[in-house]
């Protein structure tokens, strides 16, 4: 999320959202990030779907509001309260633009592919994209209202920017070809990230060579790199690996980390 952390932004969103539901906001709007970074569509648009729970429920609040009991909840329904609320002194930001980007991104969120035809594209990614720049125009809104009259035009104008820039998979899979578009990354870790993406599955010593190989190494590098994994991998008598458990949260981190630096 740009260059602000979590806490940060949590700051910057209160005391205009309650705390609660600015915590919410920002946890599946971590999450959302991150599942789309790896290619988790669908884990991406289900996260996106509770992004936009939690900030309706923020905006509902704010907007003098009470929550229903959580089993009566019903975000549509929330949708058109906001929009129905008379004039006065609320910021159409509250009563219309919010919950108008809400719907439509629900909408999609709450479909996830169904209304599509299998085609080139994977229905999942088409609305995983939908999905997280709508999210990120609507935390960018609430963040933009939150602060318009506190920090400089200038700052919030950077902070908006840092939220509704284009987000980018940090895994690629093209006809059955994988990358990982990881900033630095060694022919270990390549290798580290293939077997991850493959998990529970199992690659061929020379499948995994050339997964590195794809990756602009020489193959003597990658022969290296696959015998450096070690005892993260478990070796099967077809001379297949698949990677453990410390390997799999070493591979994770690594892409967690990747998403962390490039913002």
């Amino acid at each position: 999320m740009a260059a602000e952390t979590p806490a940060d932004l949590e700051q910057l969103l209160q005391p205009t959202f309650a705390g609660k539901h600015v915590r919410a906001v920002l946890k599946h709007f971590q999450a959302m990030i991150t599942e789309f970074q790896q290619s988790a569509w669908e884990e991406a648009i289900a996260k996106g779907g509770k992004f936009i729970e939690a900030a309706l429920k923020a905006v509902y609040v704010h907007a003098g509001k009470t929550l229903p009991p959580a089993r009566e909840f019903k975000a549509s329904k929330l949708m058109i309260e906001l929009e129905q609320l008379p004039g006065g002194s609320l910021d159409d930001a509250i009563k219309l633009t919010i919950p108008r980007a809400c719907r439509f991104t629900y909408d999609i969120a709450s479909n996830r592919g169904a209304r599509h035809d299998p085609g080139e594209v994977d229905p999942n990614e088409m609305d995983a994209r939908v999905v997280v720049a709508g999210t990120c125009w609507v935390a960018a809104e609430m963040l933009r209202y939150a602060q318009k009259n506190a920090l400089d035009p200038a700052r919030v104008r950077e902070l908006v920017d840092g939220l509704t820039q284009r987000r980018y998979p940090l895994v690629e899979e093209v006809d059955g070809r994988v990358y990982f578009h990881v900033p630095g990354a060694s022919a270990r870790d390549v290798a580290l990230l293939s077997l991850w993406h493959k998990h529970p599955g199992r690659m061929s010593e020379g499948e995994l060579v050339a997964a590195v190989v794809r990756h602009h190494f020489t193959d003597k590098n990658a022969k290296m790199a696959v015998s450096r994994l070690g005892r993260l991998v478990d070796l099967d008598e077809q001379g297949r690996l698949r990677l453990l458990q410390p390997g799999v949260r070493d591979a994770e981190e690594l892409l967690r980390s990747a998403e962390v630096r490039r913002g």
